[in-house]
C-alpha cells in the first residue's frame, strides 16, 4: 500500500522504516531535507496516487497548521491520519473541516516510542469503520505480531482519548517503580538494588516492559548519578486529570504522579518552606536554614 508520512523524527522515521520493511511504499516529508522524500507537502501529494492517505506525526502544537496545509493539496476521497499526541477534543473539529472538503480523518494513539520499529507499535484508532478498513494493511504492518496491539476504539476522538488514558496510567506505573527504587536505595538491608530490579523481570506480578527499561537504565548507571530529578510532562497526564475532574472519577495515583513531576522541578519548594515554618511556629521544631 502507498502512504504519505509527514514528520520523520524519532517516531515517524522509525515508522517509515518498519512500513518499508513490510513492503509498503512510503513517501515521507520532513523539514529536514536530509530525511525528506519530497520538497514540500504539495510535492508529497503529487507523488501519491488517488485516493491518497497521509499520516501526520508532528508535535501537537503544529498539528492543526500541518493538517490545514495538507487539506489544501489533498482532495475528495483522500484520508488524513493524525498519529501525534493531540488532545482528543481537537479531533472532531478537524474531522468536520476535512469532511467539508471530502477528506476523511482518523486519529490514532501510537505507543512504542523509539522501540516501535523493532517491537511494533500499539495503535488505538478513532474514526469511521470504512476509513479504518482502508488503512488496515498499514495498521497490520505497524502493530506487533500476534493478537494484541491494535484496537478500533470508537468514533473520531476515541483514539487520542485512549492514548491519553494510556499515558496517564504510564505516569502512575513509572512513579510506583521509582518510589520502590528510592525506598530500597535508602534501606540499610538491600545492598544490591539493581539486582533486585533485575530479579523482578521474570516470575513476578510486577514484571513489565517499563520495569525492563528501568533495569536497562540501571545497567548503564547503577545509581542514576548522571541524571537530574527534573521531569517534564508532555500534556497527556494533565488532560487525563482534567477529564477525571469533569467526570468526577477519582484518579488518586495518576494525579499524585503528575503532581510529583511538578515537585521535581522545584529546587526549593515554597510549599515545603511554609510547612517547615508552621512546624517551627506551633511546635518549636528545628528548621534548616540556608
Amino acid at each position: 500500500m502507498q502512504l504519505g508520512l509527514v514528520g520523520l523524527g524519532r517516531m515517524g522515521g522509525n515508522m517509515r522504516e518498519r512500513l518499508r520493511a513490510a513492503g509498503h511504499e512510503v513517501v515521507g516529508f520532513d523539514h529536514n531535507p536530509q530525511l525528506s522524500d519530497a520538497a514540500s507537502l504539495a510535492e508529497l501529494a503529487q507523488k501519491l496516487e488517488s485516493p491518497r492517505a497521509v499520516w501526520v506525526m508532528v508535535p501537537a502544537g503544529v498539528t492543526d497548521a500541518t493538517i490545514d496545509e495538507l487539506a489544501e493539496v489533498l482532495g475528495d476521497g483522500d484520508l488524513i491520519i493524525d498519529g501525534g499526541n493531540s488532545r482528543f477534543s481537537d479531533d472532531a473539529p478537524r474531522a468536520e473541516r476535512l469532511h467539508e472538503r471530502g477528506i476523511g480523518y482518523l486519529d490514532v494513539g501510537v505507543s512504542g516510542g523509539v522501540w516501535g520499529r523493532q517491537n511494533g507499535y500499539g495503535l488505538m484508532v478513532g474514526g469511521a469503520q470504512e476509513h479504518v478498513d482502508r488503512l488496515m494493511p498499514i495498521f497490520q504492518a505497524l502493530k506487533p505480531e500476534g493478537e494484541f496491539g491494535f484496537v478500533h476504539a470508537g468514533p473520531v476522538g476515541a483514539g487520542h482519548y485512549s492514548k491519553m488514558v494510556h499515558n496517564g496510567i504510564e505516569y502512575g506505573l513509572m512513579h510506583a517503580y521509582a518510589e520502590g527504587y528510592e525506598l530500597m536505595a535508602a534501606s540499610e538491608l538491600v545492598t544490591n538494588v539493581p539486582g533486585v530490579i533485575k530479579s523482578w523481570r521474570e516470575g513476578t506480578v510486577v514484571r513489565s516492559w517499563l520495569l525492563d527499561l528501568l533495569d536497562r537504565a540501571l545497567d548503564e548507571d547503577p545509581e542514576l548519578a548522571d541524571l537530574s530529578g527534573y521531569t517534564e510532562d508532555t500534556g497527556e497526564g494533565r488532560w487525563t486529570v482534567d477529564e477525571a475532574v469533569r467526570l468526577a472519577v477519582p484518579l488518586n495515583v495518576i494525579t499524585a504522579s503528575l503532581f510529583a513531576r511538578f515537585a521535581s522541578r522545584q529546587d526549593d519548594s515554597p510549599a515545603m518552606k511554609a510547612v517547615s515554618a508552621l512546624r517551627q511556629q506551633f511546635g518549636g521544631h528545628a528548621v534548616h536554614k540556608r
